[in-house]
């Protein structure tokens, strides 16, 4: 699949496709747009106005006119200077995400940069040359400056790149792709460095895999609810539409779906003596249904985001206007990435106390943590354990980032917004929460074990017997790890969500649907 770059007006389907993996193109249609920016820039030289970051300085050195002769040195030397970043590099997904945003964002024509520097830009993509960009350096404002500036160096033939299944210098990879280095033209070098492509991106691949978690937990807590033999009636439709909130509404119906013709619940649905389920039961409608509208809301500040132009100046085509804002500040950013944390949180944390009712034979009415002998046998003691690690791990990374605020560049820069690591901590944030949804995966499958010959819902059978060709039921204690390792690869491979998929749920969706 290969996606193309319409500047301006990109979806967040392609963006997501991007990220898994699909080709980039840019829209021949917008090098006309770019063709007049960058004439822009070439007739406000000639005249031989002062304008910041095409003959001046940069920041606090903004009042320090360059002459002519120096202008290529000038965008030469603040890729240079500015790549400065530290720490592991970025993983090549969301890298590749960085540079497709880098590259639709030039292509509005509005940054001043030549066709020929996009056409570098996609050809790195299209050859599969992947700048070695380290992920720490930047506080989202003045743009992501450092890690967008190890992109820009390697187009210069600086750093280093991954490039034929290796890491190479980045002048090696670009002459075996038969490509040449470019030279920097006026304002080039602030508009690849200047932007918030690096915390958008980082951003972007939060919220994408935070989509799947969500996911992948309705599943989960469903299956949950039927092996405590938990009610449904909290997710009668009446109930919700009485509040309004769409999220909790479309979880809700997701949740009935989920369990639509389960024997388990029809058991016990005329003798039930318990009136009322435990919080992580009966509210999971009003606890995810909140996350998904969270993860819905910053999924549209993150696609305005995506399609905007956040490098400084702009260019003005129409009156060769040259105007110096503030669009590289990543607040907006740093805002969304937050509520993503905050839904990442406490997805894991009501899963986690789904799992820990499991595990309670007092609640739950199950052998004590899930084994058929226990004392002897430990069960899901532990991974409860696990669980309850991983969530108060995470409670401490949601607190919010954007709160925070450091000066930079001689006071020049005074307030940041932290999108960028704000961003960065969602893939981790994720990745523990997958692992609490994994354990509990497990341990609703255990449970329902309990309930044989009574079968669930058709669509959650066929979860549980997902889960059963790969883990066996759990009889007597073994080595957990291994069990839990392979429940978490169907959660991040996206198998659980397929077999929800291939019963004819559907799962609530990004865009509302």
């Amino acid at each position: 699949m290969t996606v193309t770059l319409h500047p301006g007006a990109v979806g967040l389907a392609d963006w997501r496709a991007i990220y898994r993996g699909a080709g980039v193109r840019l829209d021949p249609a917008c090098r006309p747009a770019v063709e007049r920016s960058a004439a822009t820039i070439a007739r406000i030289i000639a005249k031989g106005d002062p304008v910041y970051g095409v003959n001046t300085g940069f920041g606090k050195l903004a009042s320090v006119r360059i002459a002519d002769d120096d202008l290529e040195m000038l965008q030469r030397n603040i890729v240079l200077s500015h790549a400065a970043g530290v720490g592991e590099p970025m993983p090549r997904n969301v890298l590749r995400l960085m540079m497709a945003l880098k590259l639709s964002s030039l292509g509005v024509g509005a940054s001043g940069v030549r066709p020929a520097t996009l056409d570098l830009l996609e050809a790195l993509l299209a050859h599969d040359i992947l700048p070695l960009v380290p992920a720490q350096g930047s506080v989202g404002a003045s743009g992501d400056l450092a890690p967008l500036s190890h992109m820009a160096a390697a187009m210069i033939g600086h750093g280093e790149v991954f490039a034929k299944g290796g890491r190479m210098p980045a002048a090696e990879a670009l002459a075996l792709a038969g490509l040449s280095p470019l030279a920097l033209g006026p304002k080039e070098g602030l508009a690849l460095l200047n932007g918030t492509q690096f915390s958008t991106a980082y951003a972007l691949a939060g919220l994408f895999e935070a989509e799947r978690l969500h996911g992948s937990a309705l599943a989960t807590g469903a299956l949950s609810t039927e092996a405590a033999k938990g009610s449904d009636t909290p997710f009668d439709p009446r109930i919700h539409a009485l509040r309004g909130h769409k999220g909790q509404i479309d979880v809700a119906e997701t949740l009935r779906r989920l369990m639509e013709g389960s024997a388990i619940r029809a058991s016990h649905r005329e003798d039930d003596v318990r009136v009322q389920d435990p919080y992580c039961l009966r509210c999971q409608p009003q606890v995810m249904g909140a996350a998904l509208d969270l993860l819905r809301q910053a999924a549209q500040t993150l696609l305005t985001e995506a399609n905007a132009v956040s490098d400084n100046p702009l260019v003005f085509a129409e009156d060769d206007s040259v105007l110096s804002g503030g669009n590289f500040h990543a607040e907006p950013v740093a805002f969304a990435a937050d509520m993503i944390a905050l839904a990442v949180c406490e997805i894991g944390s009501l899963a986690e106390r789904r799992l820990a009712m499991l595990v309670d034979p007092a609640l739950s009415g199950l052998p004590a943590f899930l084994t058929p002998r226990p004392g002897l046998n430990s069960g899901f003691m532990i991974p409860q354990v696990t669980a309850a690690a991983l969530v108060s791990e995470n409670k401490q990374r949601a607190y919010p980032a954007s709160v925070d605020s450091i000066p930079t560049s001689a006071n020049q820069e005074d307030h940041v917004s932290m999108a960028a690591h704000g961003a960065r901590r969602l893939m981790a944030m994720v990745e523990n929460a997958d692992s609490v949804v994994a354990i509990e995966y497990l341990a609703a499958a255990q449970g329902c074990d309990f309930h044989s010959p009574l079968a669930s819902s058709a669509v959650l059978e066929a979860l549980r017997g997902r889960l059963r060709a790969h883990v066996p039921s759990l009889t007597d204690d073994r080595y957990f790890h291994a069990d839990i390792q392979a429940a978490l690869t169907l959660v991040r491979s996206g198998a659980l969500l397929s077999a929800v998929a291939d019963g004819g749920v559907g799962l609530p969706a990004l865009d509302g649907r």
